[in-house]
Parts: C-alpha cells; sequence; structure tokens
C-alpha cells in the first residue's frame, strides 16, 4: 500500500498552482493595459468634402469683399453728389440772396445816371455865377455823392471806361469817332459809366470809341 500524501505537501503544491494562476492574470492584465488601437487613416471620401467645404469658403469670401468693395464705391459717390449738391445750393442761395434786386438796382442806376446828366447841364463854375446856379450844383453834387455812397454799401459800383480799350462785355459802343490822339479801339468817351452789381455786370457803359488810332484806320 502506497503511502498518502502528507498535509504540508498538499498545502505546498496548492500554492504553487495559485501563484501560477495569478501570475497568468497579471500577465493578461498588463498585456491588456499596453494595447492601443491604431489611428485610422483619413480616407479619400473625406478629404475631397473638406476641399470642397474650403473652395466654396473661398468662394464666398470673395463675393463678399467684392460686394462689400462696390458697396463703399456707391458710398463714396453718393456721399460726393451731396456735398457737390450741398455746395451748389448754397452758391445758388447766395447768388439768389445778392442779385434778387438786379432789376431793382438796374432801375436804380438810372436815377443815378439822371443825377450826373443834371450836374452836366449846369453850366460849368465860374467867378459871377448866379448863387442860385452855385448852390443848385452843390445840391445836386451833395445829392449823388450820398446816393452812390448808398449804392456802393449795397454792392452797385460804377466805374468810368476812359480811356480804357473797348470790351465788348462790359461796353456799349454807341459811336465811332476818328481821332489822332487816342490808340484805336480806345473809349474816347463815356455817356455812363459802367455799372457792376457785387462784381457782376449790372449794366454796360454807353461809350464812344477811337476809330483810326494814331491815323491808322484798323
Amino acid at each position: 500500500m502506497r503511502a498518502g500524501i502528507g498535509m504540508p505537501n498538499f498545502i505546498t503544491m496548492m500554492n504553487t498552482t495559485e501563484n501560477h494562476e495569478a501570475g497568468s492574470s497579471a500577465d493578461h492584465v498588463e498585456t491588456g493595459h499596453t494595447e492601443q488601437t491604431p489611428p485610422q487613416a483619413s480616407s479619400p471620401e473625406n478629404a475631397d468634402s473638406t476641399d470642397q467645404v474650403m473652395g466654396a469658403a473661398s468662394v464666398r469670401i470673395r463675393e463678399l469683399e467684392t460686394q462689400l468693395n462696390e458697396e463703399h464705391d456707391k458710398w463714396v459717390r453718393s456721399e460726393a453728389e451731396m456735398q457737390n449738391l450741398r455746395t451748389r445750393t448754397k452758391r445758388e442761395l447766395e447768388d439768389a440772396r445778392q442779385y434778387a434786386v438786379q432789376k431793382f438796382a438796374r432801375d436804380v442806376v438810372e436815377a443815378a445816371e439822371n443825377l450826373r446828366r443834371g450836374l452836366a447841364s449846369l453850366p460849368k463854375p465860374a467867378e459871377n455865377e448866379d448863387s442860385i446856379i452855385t448852390k443848385m450844383r452843390e445840391g445836386i453834387e451833395g445829392t449823388e455823392r450820398s446816393f452812390l455812397s448808398i449804392l456802393e454799401r449795397h454792392g452797385v459800383v460804377s466805374h468810368d471806361p476812359s480811356g480804357q480799350t473797348f470790351d465788348a462785355n462790359h461796353h456799349q459802343a454807341m459811336a465811332e469817332q476818328p481821332s489822332e490822339e487816342h490808340p484805336n479801339g480806345t473809349v474816347m468817351q463815356a455817356w455812363t459809366p459802367t455799372w457792376t452789381l457785387h462784381g457782376r455786370l449790372l449794366k454796360p457803359a454807353m461809350v464812344v470809341v477811337a476809330k483810326n488810332g494814331n491815323g491808322e484806320a484798323q
């Protein structure tokens, strides 16, 4: 009869078996922790889709930039037109204010010219002239000076063209007269002055023009 396995030997065998199984389990667990899933490569379909999205975005950006530039150009042109309109309106209002009385001023200068004609009709000053004539002359001269001063304060100014070269824009030739003393085309005599309103011609002067300057006709 074989001798049985003693208790100490049986315990030793059990411990050895458990240690072996525990080691195998630990190896299995450690191996499981170190495993990594390899990265998946992007497919050609995904790359094509991304390119399409980026391309569409670039096209849209260019469209928006073009639209923005067009709107900016429209705004600049509109602002320039508004500025021109404001400037033109301001100038027209200023002209209307300054020249609204043009017709009235043209009639008024007729009165000033009549005063000058009245003075010209009087005899030239003389030592033995009648005191009434002297006082009349002085009265008309004083009235004329006051009248012209009032007109000048409102922009109406007279200009004597005598001795100037004839200018059809400011002079009206009433007659031509031969002269050896005046160059051809020179204003020899002014029947009325040139009148301006704020620098603009109000009424041209009526003048006599030299025809044969220095004896030579043109």
